[in-house]
Protein backbone atom coordinates (compact mmCIF):
# COMPACT_ATOMS: atom_id res chain seq x y z
CA UNK A 1 0.00 0.00 0.00
CA UNK A 2 1.26 3.48 -0.83
CA UNK A 3 2.02 5.92 1.95
CA UNK A 4 -0.32 8.96 2.10
CA UNK A 5 2.44 11.39 1.10
CA UNK A 6 3.45 9.23 -1.87
CA UNK A 7 -0.20 8.87 -2.93
CA UNK A 8 -0.63 12.63 -2.84
CA UNK A 9 2.54 13.11 -4.88
CA UNK A 10 1.30 10.61 -7.46
CA UNK A 11 -2.06 12.37 -7.72
CA UNK A 12 -0.41 15.77 -8.12
CA UNK A 13 1.98 14.44 -10.75
CA UNK A 14 -0.87 12.86 -12.70
CA UNK A 15 -2.89 16.08 -12.57
CA UNK A 16 0.11 18.10 -13.75
CA UNK A 17 0.71 15.73 -16.65
CA UNK A 18 -2.93 15.84 -17.70
CA UNK A 19 -2.91 19.64 -17.59
CA UNK A 20 0.22 19.73 -19.73
CA UNK A 21 -1.55 17.64 -22.38
CA UNK A 22 -4.36 20.18 -22.71
CA UNK A 23 -5.05 22.58 -25.51
CA UNK A 24 -2.33 25.16 -26.26
CA UNK A 25 -2.96 28.62 -24.90
CA UNK A 26 -3.47 31.57 -27.23
CA UNK A 27 -0.56 33.84 -26.36
CA UNK A 28 -0.81 36.24 -29.31
CA UNK A 29 -1.63 39.91 -28.68
CA UNK A 30 -5.36 40.30 -28.16
CA UNK A 31 -5.78 36.50 -28.17
CA UNK A 32 -7.90 36.42 -31.35
CA UNK A 33 -8.37 32.64 -31.38
CA UNK A 34 -9.44 32.60 -27.75
CA UNK A 35 -11.69 35.63 -28.36
CA UNK A 36 -13.54 33.97 -31.24
CA UNK A 37 -13.87 30.70 -29.31
CA UNK A 38 -15.39 32.63 -26.40
CA UNK A 39 -17.71 34.48 -28.79
CA UNK A 40 -18.97 31.20 -30.25
CA UNK A 41 -19.54 29.90 -26.71
CA UNK A 42 -21.72 32.94 -26.02
CA UNK A 43 -23.78 32.12 -29.12
CA UNK A 44 -24.15 28.51 -27.99
CA UNK A 45 -25.28 29.64 -24.50
CA UNK A 46 -28.28 31.24 -26.20
CA UNK A 47 -28.86 28.79 -29.02
CA UNK A 48 -28.75 25.47 -27.17
CA UNK A 49 -31.46 26.32 -24.59
CA UNK A 50 -33.80 27.19 -27.47
CA UNK A 51 -33.15 23.78 -28.99
CA UNK A 52 -33.79 22.06 -25.68
CA UNK A 53 -37.13 23.85 -25.41
CA UNK A 54 -38.12 22.75 -28.89
CA UNK A 55 -36.89 19.16 -28.54
CA UNK A 56 -38.46 18.58 -25.13
CA UNK A 57 -41.74 20.30 -25.91
CA UNK A 58 -41.18 22.85 -23.16
CA UNK A 59 -41.51 25.95 -25.35
CA UNK A 60 -42.01 29.17 -23.39
CA UNK A 61 -42.50 32.09 -25.78
CA UNK A 62 -41.03 34.84 -23.59
CA UNK A 63 -38.06 32.78 -22.48
CA UNK A 64 -37.40 31.68 -26.06
CA UNK A 65 -37.54 35.30 -27.19
CA UNK A 66 -35.00 36.31 -24.53
CA UNK A 67 -32.60 33.64 -25.79
CA UNK A 68 -33.18 34.70 -29.41
CA UNK A 69 -32.38 38.30 -28.48
CA UNK A 70 -29.18 37.23 -26.72
CA UNK A 71 -28.17 35.16 -29.74
CA UNK A 72 -28.87 38.08 -32.05
CA UNK A 73 -26.79 40.41 -29.88
CA UNK A 74 -23.84 37.98 -29.85
CA UNK A 75 -23.96 36.87 -33.48
CA UNK A 76 -21.43 39.45 -34.78
CA UNK A 77 -18.81 38.85 -32.09
CA UNK A 78 -16.71 36.00 -33.55
CA UNK A 79 -16.15 37.28 -37.08
CA UNK A 80 -13.72 40.12 -36.35
CA UNK A 81 -11.34 37.60 -34.80
CA UNK A 82 -10.77 35.64 -38.04
CA UNK A 83 -7.76 37.54 -39.36
CA UNK A 84 -5.30 36.02 -41.82
CA UNK A 85 -2.73 35.75 -39.03
CA UNK A 86 -4.99 33.72 -36.72
CA UNK A 87 -4.41 30.27 -38.18
CA UNK A 88 -2.40 28.84 -35.29
CA UNK A 89 -3.07 26.57 -32.31
CA UNK A 90 -5.42 26.48 -30.45
CA UNK A 91 -7.57 27.18 -33.54
CA UNK A 92 -9.97 24.50 -34.67
CA UNK A 93 -10.36 26.15 -38.05
CA UNK A 94 -9.29 24.20 -41.12
CA UNK A 95 -6.87 25.74 -43.61
CA UNK A 96 -9.79 25.87 -46.08
CA UNK A 97 -11.20 28.81 -44.14
CA UNK A 98 -8.35 31.01 -45.37
CA UNK A 99 -8.23 29.36 -48.78
CA UNK A 100 -11.94 29.93 -49.47
CA UNK A 101 -12.72 33.40 -48.07
CA UNK A 102 -15.74 33.91 -50.36
CA UNK A 103 -17.36 30.69 -49.16
CA UNK A 104 -16.60 31.59 -45.54
CA UNK A 105 -18.22 35.00 -46.05
CA UNK A 106 -21.24 33.36 -47.71
CA UNK A 107 -21.60 30.98 -44.76
CA UNK A 108 -21.31 33.90 -42.33
CA UNK A 109 -24.02 35.81 -44.22
CA UNK A 110 -26.27 32.73 -44.22
CA UNK A 111 -25.91 32.52 -40.44
CA UNK A 112 -26.66 36.24 -40.00
CA UNK A 113 -29.76 36.02 -42.21
CA UNK A 114 -30.96 32.88 -40.44
CA UNK A 115 -30.48 34.51 -37.05
CA UNK A 116 -32.49 37.53 -38.26
CA UNK A 117 -35.30 35.19 -39.26
CA UNK A 118 -35.10 33.35 -35.93
CA UNK A 119 -35.43 36.61 -34.01
CA UNK A 120 -38.43 37.64 -36.13
CA UNK A 121 -40.06 34.25 -35.57
CA UNK A 122 -39.39 34.44 -31.82
CA UNK A 123 -40.89 37.93 -31.70
CA UNK A 124 -44.04 36.59 -33.38
CA UNK A 125 -44.26 33.92 -30.64
CA UNK A 126 -45.71 31.64 -33.32
CA UNK A 127 -44.20 28.23 -32.61
CA UNK A 128 -45.03 27.07 -36.14
CA UNK A 129 -42.63 29.75 -37.46
CA UNK A 130 -40.01 29.18 -34.80
CA UNK A 131 -39.05 25.56 -35.47
CA UNK A 132 -38.10 26.08 -39.14
CA UNK A 133 -36.27 29.30 -38.26
CA UNK A 134 -34.34 27.50 -35.51
CA UNK A 135 -33.54 24.67 -37.92
CA UNK A 136 -32.21 27.18 -40.48
CA UNK A 137 -29.78 28.62 -37.92
CA UNK A 138 -28.70 25.11 -36.97
CA UNK A 139 -28.14 24.19 -40.62
CA UNK A 140 -26.13 27.37 -41.26
CA UNK A 141 -23.87 26.53 -38.32
CA UNK A 142 -23.53 22.91 -39.41
CA UNK A 143 -22.66 23.81 -43.01
CA UNK A 144 -19.91 26.19 -41.90
CA UNK A 145 -18.56 23.74 -39.33
CA UNK A 146 -18.54 20.90 -41.85
CA UNK A 147 -16.55 23.03 -44.29
CA UNK A 148 -14.26 24.97 -42.00
CA UNK A 149 -13.97 23.45 -38.51
CA UNK A 150 -11.62 20.58 -37.67
CA UNK A 151 -13.07 17.96 -35.42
Amino acid sequence: MLKPSLTGLLLLSTAALLAACGEPEDTRPGQPVKQRQQAFKEIIKSFEPMGVMLRKGSYEADRFLAFAEKLHAARELPWRHFGADTNYPPTKAKAELWQQPQQFEADKQAFLQASDALLAAAQSKDKARIQPAYDAVHESCKACHDRFKAR
